[in-house]
């Protein structure tokens, strides 16, 4: 029998497909950047002014992933805040007003936060670089469906200014979205594989040196491409890497290791940074280091070789997930030392 949902979900794919293949017209990236002096005269309103839905009740993580204390409360000697740019898919004020909660949630967190519909990308990334450079600030990039294929080209569009640009998250983002460009710091990708208006498998550019992590919620059939934006567990989690971005080194000192997950159906949907290399010990199985490291056995077994119970080799280098944390904080609470 097919259900109501996949016949929704068909004809709004049916109608995107429509919108956006239309004579191959790019409704992200059409049109010339204005120059700064065009700017205020011709900026419309944000499109972010509109009502937003109220917030729906859903179970986060952990009270370790709940919002910490806005950035008022933080030390003078901060570094500049974060602006975030948040981005709708196409008919996103029905159905990406998840985003809309998010940047409610990142102004509550005492920080800037905009959305925009994905169709004014490139004047909304104009804006972004003259803001930049009257003030530099980290800059933060989300967006969901369509808005997550414009996230990725707006940071292309930064790149061509030499502007770095400090986190990227894409939430089932389209099939075209492109690769990460590389100046892009810390890039995360929430995807549904089977998606049909989402699914889009974004991967790092050749060259690639920033921090990247791809997780796959094709198994948790709960989720899906016009409820995965709105999910406060993942709001909750993204919230705590932006209030991280001030106190964080941008790379770390060791290498990052690229994550791809396909997280498990009956596995807590948690949003690792990158991955870390450490040692085996002698005696060390997958299943010792996911003991003493706090970690899901499977988050270890979908990124390296053998079965879970089997000796490493002395020395054999792991791939580890990691959060980037504040420094205190990673002192604190470090894994033990291999």
């Amino acid at each position: 029998m097919v259900k109501p949902t996949q016949v929704a979900t068909a004809a709004i794919a049916a109608m995107l497909l429509a919108g956006i293949g239309h004579a191959g017209f790019d409704p992200a990236v059409a049109g010339p950047i204005p120059a700064p002096g065009e700017m205020a005269a011709a900026a419309p309103k944000s499109a972010g002014s509109t009502t937003r839905a109220p917030s729906s009740t859903r179970p986060t993580i952990a009270e370790a992933t709940a919002v910490a204390p806005p950035v008022a409360d933080l030390p003078a000697t901060e570094p500049p805040r974060p602006r975030a740019y948040l981005f709708r898919g196409a008919m996103g004020p029905f159905f990406s007003r998840g985003i809309d909660r998010l940047a409610d949630k990142i102004e509550r967190a005492g920080f800037a936060a905009s959305v925009d519909e994905f169709t004014i990308c490139r004047f909304i990334a104009a804006k972004a670089i003259r803001e930049y450079r009257e003030k530099p600030a980290p800059i933060i990039l989300i967006g969901h469906s369509m808005g997550g294929y414009c996230s990725v080209k707006f940071a292309e569009i930064l790149q061509d200014e030499n502007i770095p640009v400090s986190l990227v998250v894409t939430i089932d983002p389209a099939h075209v979205t492109p690769s990460v460009p590389l100046n892009v710091e810390r890039f995360i990708n929430i995807f549904l594989s089977k998606s049909v208006l989402g699914g889009g498998d974004v991967k790092p550019s050749e060259g690639y040196k920033g921090d990247y992590a791809s997780f796959d919620l094709s198994e948790h059939d709960e989720v899906t491409h016009i409820n995965v934006e709105k999910m406060d567990q993942i709001h909750a989690q993204l919230i705590s890497k932006i209030l991280q971005l001030a106190k964080t080194p941008s790379k770390a000192a060791d290498e990052a290791i690229p994550l791809r997950y396909v997280v498990p159906a009956s596995a807590e949907i948690e949003l690792w940074d990158s991955g870390m290399l450490v040692p085996a010990r002698p005696g060390d199985t997958l299943q010792s280091i996911a003991a003493s490291d706090h970690l899901p056995l499977w988050s270890l077994t979908q990124m390296n070789k053998g079965p879970a119970n089997t000796p490493l080799v002395p020395g054999e280098r792991i791939i580890v997930p990691r959060h980037l944390v504040p420094l205190a904080e990673v002192s604190a609470h470090a894994p033990l030392k291999r």
